[in-house]
C-alpha cells in the first residue's frame, strides 16, 4: 500500500495516460447500417427435423484483414477468438473455459457474440445436440405467451360469447323459433370495476403499456437501428415494445421499470444481428428469455420495495462506496466526506442500466462481455467496473469540487475499454459487507 492509502499498482504511470481512442466513434450521428431484414418467403412444406447446427469454421474471417490486407485485430485478440471458434465447436462446450476466454471482451469477428451470449445467459445447453429441442420449445412458449396476453379485449369477450352461444344452444323446436340474444355478463363489460374483468386489467395496464411506447421511441435516438421512420426500425421497436409488455404481464411484481428499454436494447441488437437467418427470424423469443434471465441477476435493484432492504439498489450503492474505500482510501474519502457527492447521484444509473448510457454503443457490448462471463457474477463484475471508473478519473476527481465532479459522473468522458476492464480485474477479490 503506498502513500495516503493508495495500492503501489495504482503509482504506475499507466493511469496517468490519456485514454486511447481508435478513430472515431462509431456510433456518431451517421451510424452503422445494420443489416436489412430477412426477405419474407413463401410458405414450405413441413421439412424433417434438423440436425444440430454445424460448428463455426476455425479459419479467421474475413473482418480480420484491414484494407490492404494488415491484421484488422491484434495477434492476441486473432489468437483468442480461435481458441473460442474451438471451444464453440465442440459437441459439449466447457463453459468455464469459454467464460475465461471472453471475459476481457469478444473479438467479434466470425459474429459469435449472438451465440456466446445466449450460452452464457444458459439459454442454450452447453450441450450442442440439443439446441435444437430447447430452441423450438422456447419459441413455441413466446408465442403462446404472446398469444395469450397481447390480445385485445373485445376479442376475449367476442370468443367467450360465442362460447357460450354454443353450451347454452337448445336444439329442440321451440327455440329454434326463437331469436337468441346477447348477454354480457357484468364481470366482463368495458366498465366493470372486478378484479378479474379483462377489462379492468386492460384499463389498470394501459398506463404501462403507454410509458413503454414511450421509453421504446427514445431508445437510443442516435441509431438507425432503434430509431428513426425507416419500417426496419419501426419494426424493432414494436418487437422491443411486445417483449417488454409480456415481461411486465408475466411478471406483476415488478411489472416494467423505466430504463428496462436501454437494458433489453445491447439483447436485442446482438441477436437482430445474428448471422444465421433462422435466429433472426426468432429474435424476439430468443431475446425475451435472455432478458428474463439477465434481470435474474438485477431484480432486486428494479423493485422499489426493496429499495431500503440489504439486497436492494441503495444497499448495492453502498457496497460500491466501500469497494472504492478498500481499493482507494484517499479518492474515497475525498468523494464521501470532502466534497459529499452522495454516490446515489451517479451509481444509481450506471448500476440499474447495467452501464448502458455511459459509453458508446459498441463498447457497452464490450463490457457486457465481461459482466454476463465473470465467473464471480454479473453483480460483483458490475460494481468492479464502476469503481474502476471512478479510479481511472482519479486525478480529476481528486482536483474537483462538488458541481466539478458531479457533471464529470454524470457525464463520464471517452475511455480505453480495455484500459478500464484491466483495472476492474485487478480490484478482483470478495465485494466488501
Amino acid at each position: 500500500m503506498g502513500k495516503k492509502g493508495v495500492p503501489e499498482w495504482l503509482n504506475s504511470s499507466l493511469w496517468s495516460s490519456k485514454p486511447y481512442t481508435d478513430g472515431p466513434p462509431i456510433y456518431a450521428s451517421e451510424p452503422a447500417k445494420p443489416e436489412s431484414p430477412p426477405r419474407q418467403r413463401s410458405p414450405q412444406p413441413p421439412q424433417p427435423p434438423q440436425p444440430p447446427p454445424s460448428p463455426p469454421k476455425l479459419e479467421p474471417p474475413a473482418s480480420f484483414q484491414g484494407d490492404h490486407g494488415s491484421p484488422k485485430f491484434s495477434p492476441e485478440e486473432i489468437s483468442r477468438q480461435s481458441q473460442i471458434l474451438s471451444e464453440l465447436s465442440k459437441k459439449v462446450i466447457n463453459i468455464g473455459e469459454l467464460r475465461r476466454l471472453v471475459c476481457q471482451g469478444i473479438p467479434d469477428g466470425a459474429r459469435i457474440r449472438p451465440t456466446i451470449w445466449k450460452l452464457l445467459l444458459q439459454y442454450l445447453p452447453n450441450d450442442r445436440a440439443f439446441w435444437p429441442h430447447e430452441l423450438e420449445k422456447k419459441r413455441s412458449q413466446y408465442k403462446s405467451f404472446k398469444d395469450e396476453l397481447l390480445q385485445n379485449p373485445s376479442d376475449i369477450t367476442r370468443r367467450m360469447d360465442e362460447s357460450a352461444h354454443v353450451k347454452h344452444a337448445v336444439l329442440n323446436d321451440e327455440s329454434r323459433a326463437l331469436l337468441q340474444r346477447s348477454e354480457i355478463t357484468h364481470g366482463e363489460h368495458p366498465l366493470s370495476l372486478g378484479s378479474t374483468s379483462v377489462w379492468n386489467q386492460f384499463f389498470q395496464e394501459a398506463e404501462i403499456i403507454e410509458q413503454i411506447e414511450r421509453d421504446v421511441k427514445r431508445t437510443h435516438p442516435e441509431m438507425q437501428f432503434f430509431a428513426g421512420d425507416s419500417c426496419f426500425a419501426k419494426t424493432n421497436q414494436e418487437s422491443l415494445k411486445r417483449i417488454l409488455i409480456v415481461f411486465a404481464k408475466l411478471n406483476p411484481g415488478i411489472r416494467y421499470v423505466q430504463g428496462m428499454n436501454e437494458v433489453l436494447a445491447p439483447l436485442f441488437y446482438v441477436f437482430r444481428n445474428d448471422p444465421e437467418e433462422n435466429n433472426v427470424a426468432h429474435v424476439e423469443a430468443d431475446t425475451f428469455f435472455c432478458f428474463v434471465e439477465l434481470l435474474s441477476g438485477f431484480r432486486d435493484n428494479f423493485c422499489k420495495q426493496l429499495d431500503n432492504s440489504v439486497v436492494g439498489i441503495r444497499s448495492t450503492i453502498t457496497k460500491l462506496s466501500l469497494l472504492l474505500k478498500k481499493h482507494d482510501e484517499e479518492l474515497w474519502r475525498h468523494l464521501d466526506v470532502t466534497t459529499k457527492v452522495n454516490p446515489h447521484f451517479y451509481a444509481f444509473r450506471w448500476i440499474t442500466l447495467l452501464l448502458s448510457q455511459e459509453f458508446e454503443f459498441s463498447d457497452c457490448l464490450s463490457i457486457w462481455d465481461t459482466i454476463l462471463s465473470d465467473p464471480e457474477g454479473p453483480q460483483e463484475t458490475l460494481l468492479r467496473i464502476c469503481c474502476a471508473m471512478l479510479i481511472l478519473v482519479r486525478r480529476r476527481l481528486l482536483a474537483g469540487d462538488f458541481t466539478a465532479n458531479l457533471k464529470l459522473l454524470q457525464h463520464y468522458p471517452a475511455t480505453n475499454i480495455g484500459h478500464l476492464l484491466y483495472v476492474a480485474n485487478k480490484l478482483r477479490g470478495p465485494v466488501p459487507d
